[in-house]
């Protein structure tokens, strides 16, 4: 198990960047695969990204282009940089974590964040 917890949410135009850091406690860092997942308001929680063990990354359709997400094991952290900004990707974002395998779904995931807000102007 890993305690997780994220940064560098805040207030953006559209069209600008702004780049998620989520922090994870635990020597089991590097076997996890970590995920970010976002909820805007009244809507269901939704995938975003996720990064396996062996730094493959994969995208939500509406991100792809525009966000990239990374790791650094030797800082127990990964990065969702998000770039071009738009108004539909404010949200509450979380970043979650799992030993096994992957998944675009949040069922695949065991450990949390409290999430970071993230909210872009037009």
């Amino acid at each position: 198990q890993v305690q997780l917890g994220e940064s560098g949410g805040g207030f953006v135009q559209a069209g600008g960047s702004l780049r998620l850091s989520c922090a994870a406690s635990g020597r089991t860092f590097s076997s996890y695969t970590m995920g970010w997942f976002r909820q805007a308001p009244g809507k269901e929680r939704e995938f975003v990204a996720t990064i396996t063990w062996s730094d493959r990354a994969y995208y939500a359709d509406s991100v792809k282009g525009r966000f990239t997400i990374s790791r650094d094991n030797a800082k127990n952290t990964v990065y969702l940089q998000m770039n071009s900004l738009k108004p539909e990707d404010t949200a509450v974002y979380y970043c979650a974590g799992t030993p096994y395998g992957w998944g675009r779904s949040e069922i695949h995931y065991f450990d949390w964040g409290q999430g970071t807000q993230v909210t872009v102007s037009s």
